[in-house]
């Protein structure tokens, strides 16, 4: 059986204790793939399935508290699933975050037209301002969410002007780059329809939502904030797709703007770029496409 470091597994066995209300035990620990950031891992005890999610608490700040944060305005809305939050905290150098476990199971026959319809329910949830009252993560980045009452600067200062410096402090930045990125700054007004801000999960690749035991979504892993709709629905299509009928029961129940296909590209340089920052010069190829496009 897998093994957590001791001040861990007290921790986590008293948060286990204090939810089922009884002194329940960790029967069987397990690892868990998938993540690039945090060991995880599966806890079997007599009060259910738990997953854990554990890391260094001095390299990601509170990075558990404010995903823990994001999954409740996630669920709250009641549209969408998100796992059910038992606890976080910090044992010794250790921070934690302990979650309902999910089971997977094969997708329902109606899993894309049902995601796309709870997706665009999720968007309904708005805002006064584009943004959050506090910065959260995607990845292992921080994510800036000062509040802005258009879109467009939004975009622009808290997603690509941030990841662009980030890549210029680590050489990442062809020559002239930063060029074509300033030419598209001078067009996002003309490119973005106005709508009110989205409730977003922020980060929904194809990695951060799955079929649950019944057969239908659950959504994990969020980087929460208000935003265009748009750069949800653009991110399942990066890695992968959402599944048959998804864009067909979003648009129906949510429509979306005329061109919205056409800014995919330009709603991906954001995630592009924080691969770029996260995992190497690599992505840059995409990035430079999407720049070309426009």
């Amino acid at each position: 059986m897998m093994m957590l470091p001791e001040n861990l597994s007290e921790a986590v066995s008293a948060m286990v204790a204090r939810f089922a209300g009884y002194d329940a035990g960790i029967s069987g620990i397990s690892p868990v793939g998938g993540g690039s950031i945090n060991s995880t891992c599966k806890l079997e005890c007599p009060a259910g399935k738990f997953f854990l999610k554990y890391n260094d608490a001095d390299s990601y700040p509170a990075m558990f508290e404010k995903e823990a944060t994001g999954l409740r305005l996630l669920g709250n809305t009641g549209a969408i699933r998100v796992p059910g939050i038992i606890g976080h905290g910090q044992a010794g150098k250790h921070a934690f975050l302990l979650l309902e476990y999910i089971d997977t199971s094969p997708a329902a026959k109606d899993y894309g037209e049902d995601f796309g319809r709870k997706l665009a329910a999720l968007h309904r949830n708005t805002a006064s301002h584009f943004g959050l009252d506090h910065d959260n993560y995607i990845g292992s980045l921080r994510q800036q969410n000062g509040r802005h009452a258009r879109w467009t600067d939004f975009f622009r200062e808290e997603r690509l002007k941030v990841q662009l410096k980030l890549a210029a402090r680590k050489g990442l930045m062809p020559a002239g780059m930063q060029k074509s990125f300033d030419r598209l700054f001078g067009k996002l007004d003309d490119i973005f329809p106005e709508e009110p801000p989205s409730l977003l999960h922020g980060d929904l690749w194809s990695g951060n939502y799955m079929p649950a035991e019944d057969g239908h979504v659950c959504i994990i892993d969020p980087a929460v904030y208000y935003g265009s709709r748009e750069m949800d629905l653009a991110m399942t299509r990066l890695f992968g797709m959402a599944g048959k009928g998804f864009y067909e029961a979003y648009h129906e129940a949510c429509p979306l703007q005329p061109g919205w296909r056409e800014r995919i590209a330009i709603c991906n340089l954001y995630p592009l770029m924080v691969h770029v920052n996260l995992f190497g010069a690599g992505y840059l190829g995409s990035v430079e496409g999407a720049l070309r496009a426009f």
